[in-house]
């Protein structure tokens, strides 16, 4: 497993609790610097950060991959649609808390988001609860 890391550096005990918690051995932490101008479109700052991974467009759509995303939320965000562009579905993701009562401040992992298999059942409970299809035509709106 490829971690792509647009956060903190992790620590041993973190990538120790990934493959704990995956059950897949970290292969490798591809650690990008996420550092970006708000002032500034977030589009190409973002293509720019996934660029900076270094991954073939085949990579992209071949590797396990799990994302540590950036702590900013819309950087997040506009960085998890530009990685479904790239893979072509949506990649794991980690979620780290911090440690209760920790002086100082450690973080853990929490743990993985399944983002694809969150969208798939969101997907399915939509189609279940859709009206049936109109009988005989294209109702008017």
């Amino acid at each position: 497993m490829i971690i792509l890391n647009f956060a903190h550096p992790l620590t041993d005990e973190q990538l120790w609790q990934i493959e704990r918690l995956t059950g897949c051995a970290v292969e490798r932490v591809i650690t990008v610097a996420t550092c970006l101008d708000l002032a500034q479109p977030l589009g190409p700052q973002v293509a720019a950060l996934a660029d900076a991974c270094g991954l073939s467009p085949t990579e992209w759509q071949t590797l396990p991959l799990l994302v540590n995303p950036p702590s900013l939320n819309s950087i997040a965000v506009a960085l998890l649609a530009e990685l479904h562009g790239r893979c072509g579905y949506f990649p794991a993701h980690l979620c780290l808390r911090p440690v209760p009562d920790s002086v100082p401040r450690r973080f853990e992992v929490a743990q993985t988001l399944d983002l694809q298999g969150q969208r798939d059942a969101a997907r399915q409970a939509r189609s279940s609860n859709a009206p049936p299809p109109p009988a005989g035509g294209t109702p008017c709106p």
